[in-house]
């Protein structure tokens, strides 16, 4: 379909990726800490063969028994392995900070599950569950829509994708806007929604409403 993507290989499911990585002499520097190689492969379970990046990182190793009263102590060095499977012809260096960038988009499904409730299940039938599943979608993007439309982009394209704009959770913006004490008043036939005097929630509410 076309859709590029970043996918952690899982060693457990793979135990030849083992033999790959201790059999390996060569491996390029990416930065201070990282250093990786290239490889195409292919499972036997999988159809097609895919860019495997083979990546490790330096870390500190951790000293065990008493630390001994020197002047200084060698520091030794293990390192840290992760395999990421890809179809994105770019650099490693992007390949690594776009897949480092999952973080924001799995930041969506936690707000969505624990604001949304979109990991309830309702009911026992398929079409209820489905309908409720749409109903917490509607609800996440709605908050996201009326932000995007009430506020300027902040941030540009960055090679780990992150929101273009800063949004509210919908945690945020429930107590904010939604969860406000107020009262509705009829003067002279004309309905008006009544609240304390709070200069940044008038402003923020008139923001989202001009839109």
């Amino acid at each position: 379909m076309g859709v590029e993507f970043t996918v952690s290989v899982p060693f457990e499911r793979f135990p030849e990726l083992k033999s790959i990585i201790s059999d390996r002499k060569r491996w390029k520097k990416l930065e201070d800490k990282w250093s990786y190689f290239e490889s195409y492969w292919k499972p036997n379970s999988w159809n097609d063969k895919f860019k495997f990046v083979f990546m490790r990182q330096k870390v500190k190793e951790q000293r065990k028994g008493p630390l001994q009263l020197e002047l200084f102590a060698p520091k030794s060095y293990e390192f840290d392995y992760k395999v990421i499977v890809t179809n994105k012809v770019v650099s490693v260096k992007h390949i690594l900070n776009f897949h480092n960038g999952r973080g924001s988009q799995e930041g969506i499904f936690a707000e969505s599950k624990q604001h949304a409730q979109l990991e309830y299940v309702p009911v026992k039938k398929l079409n209820g569950n489905k309908l409720y599943c749409v109903i917490a979608m509607m609800t996440h993007n709605l908050n996201r829509e009326m932000q995007i439309h009430a506020f300027e982009q902040e941030h540009g394209t960055t090679m780990k994708r992150r929101a273009l704009w800063s949004f509210e959770t919908l945690a945020s913006f429930r107590k904010k806007i939604i969860q406000r004490a107020g009262r509705l008043i009829r003067p002279q036939g004309k309905l008006i929604l009544v609240m304390a005097n709070n200069s940044a929630i008038r402003d923020r509410i008139a923001a989202l409403m001009r839109n």
